[in-house]
């Protein structure tokens, strides 16, 4: 976790690429995106930067993926 608050530092000093999206923002629309995620709906464009954020946290790329997992049964 350590390391990944150092990257979102470092990305607000540096600028980021695209949207910025926190863990807080993504827990809040983590259902929502995985729902269009498993319909093949642009969940991206629904919430832009949370696949960013899903692959730079791990802890929120787990939650995702574990839930992901219980909805596709």
């Amino acid at each position: 976790m350590a390391e990944h608050a150092a990257r979102e530092r470092l990305e607000k000093m540096l600028g980021s690429s695209g949207p910025d999206i926190g863990c807080e923002a993504c827990f809040e629309e983590l259902d929502r995106y995985v729902e269009l995620d498993l319909r093949r709906a642009d969940a991206e464009r629904a919430v832009p930067g949370m696949r960013r954020h899903l692959e730079d946290c791990p802890a929120c790329g787990e939650e995702y993926e574990s839930l992901r997992a219980l909805l596709e049964g």
